[in-house]
Order: C-alpha cells, then sequence, then structure tokens
C-alpha cells in the first residue's frame, strides 16, 4: 500500500496570557487514538493566504480569538515537521507568530469536523509544567522555542 504525501505551508500562534501560559490543544491520530499529543493553535494555508493569514484564521477558528494577521508581528520561530495524519504524510513547512493576551476563555465552537472528532482538550500551560510534564508536545522543543520568543519562566 503506498502512502499519500502531501507538502504544506502552514501558520501556527503561541498564544500566551498575562500569567505567562501557553495554551495547547490535545489532539489524536484516527489511525492512532489512543497515542494522544499537545499542540499550538494554527493550521494549514488556503488558496492565497500567507502564513500570517493562516496563523490568523485557524487562531479565530479554534479559540474564538480574533487578532488582524497585520497585528500578529514578526515570525518567531519556522521549522519544518514531518508527521502522519490518518495515513498521510505530511511535510509541513511553518511559521510561529507569538500573541499576548490579558486572559482569554477559548471558544472551539468553530472547530471543523475533523478537530471537534480528534481535539479533545485545552490546556493553559506555565513554562514550568512544559518542562516537567512527560507528555508529547509538538514542536519538540517548545521549551526552547519559547525561551527563544521571549517568554521565559513564570
Amino acid at each position: 500500500m503506498q502512502v499519500e504525501r502531501r507538502s504544506r505551508r502552514a501558520g501556527r500562534v503561541l498564544l500566551v496570557d498575562a500569567a505567562g501560559r501557553l495554551l495547547l490543544f490535545r489532539g489524536s491520530d484516527p489511525r492512532h487514538p489512543d497515542v494522544q499529543y499537545w499542540f499550538t493553535p494554527g493550521g494549514g494555508l488556503d488558496d492565497g493566504e500567507t502564513t500570517a493569514q493562516a496563523a490568523a484564521r485557524e487562531l479565530f477558528e479554534e479559540t474564538g480569538l480574533a487578532v488582524p494577521s497585520a497585528e500578529l508581528g514578526p515570525v518567531v520561530h519556522s521549522e519544518v515537521a514531518e508527521f502522519s495524519f490518518d495515513g498521510v504524510a505530511y511535510r509541513q513547512e511553518q511559521d510561529f507568530y507569538l500573541v499576548r493576551v490579558p486572559e482569554w476563555r477559548v471558544d472551539t465552537s468553530g472547530f471543523d469536523e475533523v478537530e471537534q472528532k480528534w481535539v479533545h482538550a485545552h490546556h493553559w500551560w506555565s513554562v514550568p509544567e512544559l518542562r516537567e510534564t512527560a507528555e508529547v508536545l509538538y514542536p519538540a522543543d517548545l521549551v526552547a522555542v519559547l525561551d527563544g520568543a521571549g517568554v521565559g519562566p513564570c
């Protein structure tokens, strides 16, 4: 059986509240539902979008927070992630943007059908919690990414 492969670009958001906590979602792959992991809001570009536009759109769809793409600021981290989801192997070039909010009550009513089924929870993580957890986090070097973005320990 041949595996489908896709390359894409994505915009992602490091959403940090006034307490210095980072919002992450917990999800799983339909082909491996028992393997769960935590990841930032964001996703692939729609036709004609920049990574900033995709990050802003996905942030609104996944959290209810509307931030114009022009207000996201500079890219604070870029990487290439390779992963599989539902039998498709992805090579994803992704840019991360830092967004700070005083506080935010996450509204997931904008989740699409796949997100409704395979995103199970969200949590605001402190940097010390992220340093100590045995949970799977994406990106794998998330604490270093936060340090590089100026989000130090609380």
